[in-house]
């Protein structure tokens, strides 16, 4: 129990620094990244089932930060990472990296990009080996240390 409480206030954390900095990252990069990320941690286990798909959906659409975006536009842009994944796994798996890799140079946004994938992950109470691991390429795509997050 002391570990989700720990991530509870971990997550808790990173969204209320992410708020802060939300208006910066205006930008259709910082969007598809977030998706992109998103779309990773629904099928992180290999395979995005239909209540998986809704439920991440409708934590994107609750949180603060991505909702200086239009919903429309991040749940097109969800969809069309899942779609991959889903279709292919290992070559959506591909894309949705490369996506979030182009956030490299901008590693303020990367890191929250990153963040959002942990939140998305933690969501439910269980941030598993597979979210974990998801979010672990994520950092290596953009150059930041996993262990900077406690991966």
């Amino acid at each position: 129990m002391a570990f989700w409480d720990q991530l509870k206030s971990k997550s808790k954390e990173m969204n209320d620094g992410l708020k802060l900095k939300a208006s910066q990252f205006k930008n259709k990069e910082f969007a598809a990244g977030s998706m992109a990320m998103c779309a990773l941690i629904a099928a992180a286990d290999g395979t995005i089932d239909p209540s998986e798909r809704q439920k991440t959906a409708a934590l994107i659409m609750s949180n603060d930060v991505l909702g200086i975006f239009p919903p429309a536009d991040l749940q097109e842009q969800f969809n069309f990472y899942c779609d991959k994944l889903t279709k292919d796994y290992d070559f959506g798996k591909v894309e949705a990296i490369s996506r979030i890799g182009k956030l490299k140079s901008k590693p303020d946004q990367a890191r929250a990009v990153l963040q959002i994938g942990i939140i998305i992950g933690g969501a439910d109470g269980n941030f598993d080996e597979h979210e974990r691991a998801a979010v672990k390429e994520a950092c290596f795509a953009v150059g930041i240390a996993p262990t900077e997050f406690d991966l």
